[in-house]
């Protein structure tokens, strides 16, 4: 399962939303996810592929999420 797969996964739980639905260009805004949220999909993010984000990165879409997940697991 690629990394945007399991990000989506885990979006999709926390937000309601349809995994197949999130693409590498969706935004949080665009998923509707408030800054708690996407607090709570870091905490995710960091556990399910053991990396860790800093709050300060700018994240602003999914792919920005995935880029940051792989360049930490190369």
């Amino acid at each position: 399962m690629s990394t945007l797969s399991k990000v989506a996964e885990l979006i999709a739980e926390n937000a309601g939303v349809d995994a197949k639905e999130i693409t590498m260009d969706t935004t949080f805004e665009e998923l509707g996810l408030d800054s708690l949220d996407a607090v709570d999909l870091v905490m995710a993010c960091e556990e399910q592929f053991s990396v860790t984000i800093e709050m300060d990165e700018a994240l602003k879409t999914v792919g920005d999420v995935v880029r940051l997940i792989d360049s930490q697991k190369a």
